[in-house]
């Protein structure tokens, strides 16, 4: 019986051994996540923020109901001010037809035409 138990007691070691791992590298990744929402995050925030100073208020608006309807093209757009602010290639405060006009070059890229047929 001294032999099973032995066996036995080497399985439940390694099992929780494995376990133990298993843990570990979960709490690993969830680490990872973590950081990598927080950076995200950050980014998220001094972007708006940057958007404070470089856009009016009536352009905020636009581009806040942007970013409702299309998440992507806002941060698009966002990144893209905020690169030229830093670079000192554009001057602030950006009013909403100049916002507008920004969109709409970045949209008419990007838009498909669509036609339906009858058949």
């Amino acid at each position: 019986m001294s032999v099973e138990d032995d066996q036995l007691a080497q399985i439940r070691a390694s099992r929780r051994a494995e376990i133990q791992n298993q843990i570990d590298a979960q709490a690993e990744q969830q680490a990872q996540a973590e950081a990598e929402q927080a950076a995200v995050e950050h980014e998220d925030n001094m972007l708006d923020e940057a958007m404070r100073t470089i856009l009016t208020p009536q352009a905020r608006d636009r581009l806040a109901r942007v970013e409702l309807g299309r998440p992507e093209l806002a941060k698009t757009v966002k990144q893209h001010l905020f690169t030229l602010h830093q670079t000192n290639q554009i001057q602030i405060p950006i009013g909403d037809e100049m916002l507008k006009r920004i969109l709409q070059g970045l949209t008419d890229s990007t838009r498909r035409e669509t036609s339906i047929r009858r058949i």
